[in-house]
């Protein structure tokens, strides 16, 4: 029998558009994003069949990715990435979660296509 120490999700170009961005031209129009996520859950959480119905629902965390990213808008992407590490961490048993948010075309005075950021935090840490 094998031994499993690690269960990780990894969702990469979860999309959508928003406002963020701390000028108020940044926030007038939407500016697309894209967000990747790493979440470690417990070995537990494994299915231990190979059915649908008992494997964690990755379609969840994304959905959660986008709702953090559209319902409130942010001057920055760190506080961005703050709130989705506390929702998937507050609504799912994951004990941690990295996430990338990618931005492009910011307002730098050097031509720049994109900046991230990239946050980790773990279940009983402050978030």
């Amino acid at each position: 029998m094998t031994s499993i120490e690690t269960y990780r999700i990894l969702l990469d170009g979860i999309r959508f558009r928003a406002r963020h961005g701390v000028s108020r031209a940044e926030r007038d129009l939407p500016q697309d994003f894209v967000v990747h996520l790493r979440v470690e859950l417990p070995v537990t959480s494994l299915p231990r069949t190979d059915s649908r119905a008992r494997v964690f629902d990755y379609d969840q965390l994304a959905t959660m990715v986008v709702e953090s990213g559209t319902t409130a808008s942010y001057k920055l992407l760190e506080t961005l990435g703050e709130r989705i590490i506390a929702r998937i961490l507050q609504d799912t048993p994951a004990v941690a979660v990295t996430v990338q948010v990618k931005k492009f075309g910011p307002p730098t005075s050097a031509s720049v296509d994109a900046v991230a950021i990239e946050l980790t935090g773990r279940r009983g840490e402050l978030v």
